[in-house]
């Protein structure tokens, strides 16, 4: 199985990488991509270029020999739409079952998302949950897709519900950025060598 995580990650954080390595032990991932997106249409732009937000993430997972960077999305002079990305995974790992990896606020969003039921088609979708974290009444779709093994996504390429509890770690790239501009010291936030690079780039500073 391919764990797809997706995101700004402007900065990438320990919260981004916990998440994604308590998923990959979990259900014994071969890989998991970490695909930074390059017009996300549902929220912000990012702040940091392609590739400042490319070498954070090489830094970042470094270390980590199954994750993998992959910037399909940044390629691409066109909305960062996750079916489109979806869509070109299934073509490149035919036979491989995809896991779309999402945190339950992005879960909550998905139904506003390009062509989201269509995601299902190309990957089984796993939601990271907190403990404790209640979601609202799942609408019909999602109920039919439901699993509780895991054993049924490995089943299967494509098409269940999945969610998985991750450790809680409040860090958010906002956050961070506003203690950049604020000369507040964001360490043990995010890793050593992305913090070096954003004081060498004087990243997210206020101008």
């Amino acid at each position: 199985m391919i764990g797809v995580f997706g995101g700004t990650f402007d900065p990438i954080h320990y919260g981004h990488l916990r998440s994604a390595l308590e998923v990959k032990e979990v259900f014994g991932l071969s890989k998991l991509l970490l695909i930074p997106s390059a017009q996300p249409p549902h929220r912000s732009q990012p702040v940091a270029s392609a590739i400042e937000r490319l070498q954070m993430l090489d830094l970042a997972s470094s270390n980590q020999a199954e994750f993998s960077i992959d910037a399909r999305e940044l390629e691409r002079n066109s909305p960062s739409y996750m079916v489109d990305t979806l869509s070109s995974l299934r073509q490149d790992y035919p036979q491989e079952t995809l896991l779309l990896l999402l945190g339950s606020d992005a879960f909550k969003q998905l139904m506003s998302w390009h062509q989201w039921q269509r995601i299902f088609d190309f990957s089984h979708v796993v939601v990271m949950t907190r403990p404790g974290v209640v979601l609202d009444t799942l609408h019909d779709f999602f109920k039919e897709r439901r699993c509780q093994r895991i054993t049924e996504l490995a089943s299967t390429r494509a098409g269940k519900l999945y969610f998985q509890q991750v450790t809680p770690l409040d860090i958010s790239a906002t956050a961070i950025r506003q203690m950049i501009a604020n000369h507040q010291n964001p360490g043990y936030l995010l890793p050593d060598t992305v913090l070096a690079y954003i004081r060498q780039h004087q990243l997210y500073q206020r101008h």
